[in-house]
């Protein structure tokens, strides 16, 4: 399945979110790191982003989680890629933009998996809001770009699931 998408699978469901932000007058803040900026490229991509869509970080780095949203060091026992850590970056980076909602990504696209022993292919993702939400992907694949759109995809499913049960 991951093999076979592409940017337009993550746009159609943008476009769905996007309306209900929008209805609502709602917004969004998006904190990614192994998709690597393509769940706010597909956000962005729907005429009207303004209304709804007031940024997005790629945190892929220690030193990227300091500097964009202060985090030094993790409370004890939390590592990246997991979702505790997804629910802090989602939380922290919603109060840092006062939005309504964020989404929070961090996984490991391969190949060869992270430094934290994930595979590649895993993906903790989290949305903080009017509802908090968390999730683990695993597509298994050694694919980078593949891995990518899946995580991206798995985000918006998350977020529309959480914006529709709000």
């Amino acid at each position: 399945m991951a093999d076979t998408m592409d940017f337009s699978d993550m746009t159609a469901r943008a476009e769905r979110i996007a309306a209900l932000l929008k209805t609502r007058g709602e917004t969004i803040v998006i904190a990614e790191s192994s998709a690597g900026g393509l769940i706010a490229a597909a956000l962005l991509s729907i005429p009207g982003a303004s209304a709804y869509f007031l940024g997005g970080l790629v945190v892929y780095t220690q030193k990227a989680r300091l500097l964009q949203l202060g985090i030094g060091d993790l409370p004890d026992g939390m590592r990246a890629s997991t979702e505790p850590y997804a629910a802090l970056l989602a939380q922290t980076v919603r109060e840092r933009f006062a939005t309504t909602w964020s989404l929070a990504e961090s996984g490991a696209t391969g190949p060869g998996g992270n430094r934290y022993g994930d595979a590649s292919g895993h993906c903790c993702l989290a949305i903080s809001g009017p509802m908090t939400l968390s999730t683990t992907v695993e597509t298994g694949s050694e694919e980078r770009q593949a891995n990518m759109f899946a995580f991206g995809v798995a985000a918006l499913d998350l977020l529309e699931m959480a914006l529709v049960s709000a």
